[in-house]
């Protein structure tokens, strides 16, 4: 990814990064998110709910590695392993999504609907 491409995507509103998002991660069939020895990277919502953060690509995940985040590095997860048990475990266990955050917001999708985009995406392929 070029840095242009990158400046310009995080510049997006919310809504139109959470579409590149659904786009990318089918087409590249990965998404991406930060961790580290301590596990993943979370934050919490406005009701105090735990979230999971999720980048369409490494350079998105790596731009946001840093002030709390700083001691994180971009891990892939295959998009299989992130619909087949990702997005049912985060379900069950209850954890928010939080989804292609650029250092100032993101956007927080029901997991169902989540699943949804993704697999009407994956029909155009």
């Amino acid at each position: 990814m070029n840095e242009k491409e990158l400046e310009m995507t995080l510049r997006l509103d919310p809504n139109k990064r959470y579409r590149y998002f659904i786009k990318k991660v089918v087409d590249y069939e990965e998404v991406w998110s930060l961790s580290n020895e301590k596990g993943w990277v979370t934050s919490e919502d406005d009701n105090g709910k735990i979230q999971l953060h999720f980048w369409p690509t490494k350079e998105h995940a790596k731009y946001c590695a840093i002030e709390n985040w700083k001691d994180t590095n971009p891990e892939s997860i295959s998009l299989e392993d992130f619909v087949e048990n990702w997005l049912p475990g985060m379900l069950e266990d209850k954890v928010g999504i939080s989804i292609f955050f650029n250092n100032n917001d993101s956007i927080s999708i029901p997991i169902p609907q989540v699943h949804s985009d993704i697999e009407d995406e994956l029909e155009n392929y």
